[in-house]
């Protein structure tokens, strides 16, 4: 086992690079986290989600990543947020995107990460870097690590950042030493994500039914399900609501004065975009299969929830897609006809 002191340096090393917390744990199998995984696949609260469900056994033995590793130094970086965004100075009709989509901040995780792992080649051990990727289940390595705690949202909440973070870790043969204990729960008898998730997908304590859950369903492929596109809202891509009515989190974001506010698209003009420029635009996204009527599937319920159905270009848009050859896209335009109250008869 090496000295405390080295893992201080690597920690140094991380901080300075750009990451806001450091941590360590051990690259033992996470055989506890395997079980709950599989366990909520088979009671199909994954609702089709592939990440970290894809393969738990791989996901949750970091030895299939790296054979032979036996540490992972774990790093979380903080994403910019406001708790109230600028008023939108367009009238047009405009779908929010979750602040944690509104950047490629992995690109910054990973660049900590990486100083991190070229501190371990240098010292020579072997290093991997792992950051947004099926291997290995990110928060289960956080809260191993002691950078925080789980919430009941099934977020990772760190002391004085809260969730609002993305996590990676670089994988080493080094014997690192760890913290020892997990962090205790900070969440003490607070249930305010559960009780105001739009779905209630949020079914107990730690524990989300991707099925309901906002954040996935537009991520997912096939159609939204009509009783949960209301919901939706304005939003195209992600949803913060868990987390921004979470106590820490909300403190963070108070802080937050002068970053950047979550993003807000022009729905007509998105859906007036053709792939190429579409994707061009807004491809950081996960969208399944890179396939950009996703993003427009979305928009469309967007527009019908939050479109003026006197405004001639809301109309146009949606009897144009209602009338196209894309019959996930003409189902979605049809509903949003309904929703406004529009005589749009949709093609067979």
């Amino acid at each position: 086992m090496l000295a405390p002191a080295y893992v201080d340096d690597l920690c140094t090393t991380g901080l300075r690079a750009g990451l806001t917390r450091v941590g360590v744990a051990s690259a033992e199998p996470f055989d506890d986290v395997r079980a709950v995984l599989e366990e909520r696949k088979a009671a199909g609260l994954h609702g089709g989600m592939q990440f970290t469900y894809r393969n738990p056994v791989r996901s949750t033995d970091p030895s299939r990543a790296m054979p032979g590793a036996r540490s992972i130094v774990v790093g979380a970086l903080a994403y910019p947020a406001r708790l109230q965004p600028r008023p939108r100075p367009s009238r047009r009709p405009v779908g929010r995107v979750a602040r944690y989509a509104t950047d490629d901040h992995y690109a910054r995780l990973r660049v900590g990460l990486g100083a991190i792992a070229d501190r371990l080649r240098a010292d020579g051990w072997q290093a991997r870097v792992l950051a947004d990727d099926n291997a290995l289940v990110d928060r289960a390595v956080a809260h191993r690590a002691g950078l925080g705690w789980y919430g009941k949202s099934a977020n990772v909440l760190l002391p004085g950042v809260g969730s609002l973070v993305v996590l990676g870790g670089v994988l080493t043969d080094a014997a690192l030493p760890g913290p020892g204990e997990p962090m205790a729960d900070g969440c003490g008898s607070c249930r305010r994500c559960l009780d105001h998730c739009p779905t209630g997908a949020i079914v107990a304590p730690g524990v989300v039914d991707a099925r309901r859950c906002l954040a996935w369903l537009v991520q997912a492929e096939g159609d939204i399900p009509e009783d949960l596109r209301g919901a939706l809202g304005d939003r195209i891509y992600g949803c913060d609501d868990c987390q921004e009515v979470c106590p820490p989190n909300r403190r963070a974001l108070l802080a937050g004065e002068g970053v950047p506010d979550g993003e807000a698209v022009d729905l007509l003009e998105l859906l007036s975009l053709d792939d190429d420029e579409l994707m061009r635009r807004h491809g950081r996204w996960y969208v399944p299969r890179r396939d950009p009527r996703y993003v427009r599937r979305n928009a469309l319920v967007a527009l019908g929830n939050t479109g003026d159905p006197a405004e001639p270009a809301v109309v146009e848009a949606i009897s144009s897609y209602a009338h196209g050859d894309d019959p996930m896209l003409r189902r979605h335009a049809t509903w949003a006809a309904r929703r406004l109250g529009l005589e749009v008869e949709a093609r067979a």
